[in-house]
C-alpha cells in the first residue's frame, strides 16, 4: 500500500489516545440511548431567546438539563477507584458538578475543557463561563497548556510509585520524532507573561466529574445517534448528545405525530452504577421536558427585554 502522509502524534492526540485506551481496557461500559422529546422545550427555548438580551445556546440549555438530572442522581457524578487484583474499590461522589466538555479550539483542534461548579449556576452564568473559556482559548498555546496537565499527571503517577510508567512517558514525550514540541526561550517567556486570566491553564483542562460531548453541534443536519462513547477514568458516566431530529412518535392517545427528538447516549461504568441508579436522572429529565416552562426560572429577570406596548 502507498502511504500518502505520516503524522506523528502531538500532545493532544497522545493524551486522547492514552485516556481512551485506558477507558476501553479497564471499564465495563453500559450504554443506553435516551430519546428525549424536546418539541415543547425547543419552542419555548426560541421564545425565551426572543425575550432576553443575552442569548442562550441550545448546547448550554442541554448542559443545564443534564446538570439538573445529575442533581437527582448524584452517584452518576462520581469517580471510582478500583483495584482488580485485591477486588477492592470505592466510589467518591461529588457535590460540585464539573463538566468535561470537548470543544473546538481556534486552531481547529478538539480539546476538553473543565466547566466547573455548574450545579448552582443559572443559564446566564453558564453562558458567561463558556464565553470566557472561548475568549481565553484564543490566547492559549494548546501544546503548552496540555503539557502542564500531562506533567502534573506524570508527577502524580510518580508519587504513587509508578516508576516505569513515569519513565515510559518521559521517553515517549522527550525523545526522537515523537517528542512533544513546546515553546522555548523568548517565545516561552512571552507566553508565560500573559496573565492566567487571559489564557487557559491546567486548571481549565483538568479532569472533571462527568463528560458531556455534544456531537450534534458539530453537524446540525445529521441523522442517527451515538450508540456508545468512552468513559474517561476515573469518571463513571458520560453523555453523548446528538442533533435534534424530526421523528414519528406514538402519543399517549395512540396517535402518530411528528415530534422533535434529541438522542442522548448515556454511558456508565457498570462497576460503579446499575441501571436503577440512572432512572432518577431520566425521571428528572422527563419532568423538565414535560414542564419546559421551568427554563424561564433559570434566567436572570434583570436581563429580560423591556417591551414597550404601542
Amino acid at each position: 500500500m502507498k502511504t500518502i502522509n505520516t503524522e506523528h502524534f502531538g500532545i493532544q492526540r497522545k493524551i486522547v489516545a492514552n485516556m481512551t485506551s485506558e477507558s476501553w481496557r479497564e471499564i465495563p461500559h453500559v450504554s443506553y440511548i435516551y430519546e428525549a422529546d424536546v418539541t415543547r422545550l425547543f419552542s419555548l427555548y426560541k421564545e425565551m431567546n426572543s425575550e432576553y438580551t443575552t442569548k442562550i445556546s441550545f448546547n448550554t440549555l442541554i448542559l443545564k438539563i443534564i446538570t439538573e438530572g445529575l442533581k437527582a442522581a448524584p452517584k452518576m457524578n462520581s469517580h471510582i477507584n478500583f483495584n482488580r487484583r485485591l477486588v477492592r474499590g470505592q466510589i467518591n461522589t461529588f457535590k460540585n458538578i464539573n463538566i468535561s466538555m470537548p470543544m473546538i479550539m481556534p486552531d481547529g483542534k478538539m480539546m476538553t475543557v473543565n466547566l466547573r461548579e455548574f450545579e448552582d449556576r443559572d443559564l446566564d452564568e453558564m453562558t458567561a463561563y463558556i464565553n470566557d473559556i472561548t475568549r481565553r482559548a484564543k490566547n492559549t498555546d494548546l501544546n503548552e497548556a496540555l503539557f502542564s496537565v500531562s506533567l502534573h499527571d506524570t508527577l502524580k503517577s510518580l508519587k504513587k510509585g509508578h516508576i516505569l510508567k513515569t519513565l515510559y512517558r518521559l521517553i515517549g514525550s522527550k525523545t526522537g520524532k515523537h517528542r512533544v514540541r513546546t515553546l522555548k526561550g523568548k517565545e516561552k517567556k512571552a507566553y508565560e507573561a500573559v496573565s492566567e486570566t487571559e489564557r487557559l491553564t491546567a486548571f481549565d483542562l483538568e479532569q472533571g466529574t462527568v463528560t458531556v460531548s455534544n456531537i450534534g453541534s458539530t453537524f446540525l443536519g445529521q441523522k442517527g445517534a451515538m450508540a456508545l462513547l468512552e468513559i474517561i477514568p476515573p469518571q463513571v458516566c458520560a453523555f453523548g448528545v446528538g442533533a435534534v431530529q424530526k421523528k414519528p412518535v406514538v402519543t399517549e392517545d395512540d396517535k402518530i405525530e411528528i415530534r422533535q427528538i434529541l438522542p442522548v447516549c448515556i454511558a456508565f461504568d457498570h462497576r460503579a452504577l446499575d441501571f436503577g441508579e440512572i432512572v432518577p436522572f431520566m425521571q428528572r429529565t422527563e419532568e423538565i421536558l414535560n414542564n419546559p416552562e421551568i427554563i424561564f426560572s433559570w434566567r436572570k429577570e434583570s436581563r429580560r427585554l423591556k417591551r414597550i406596548s404601542a
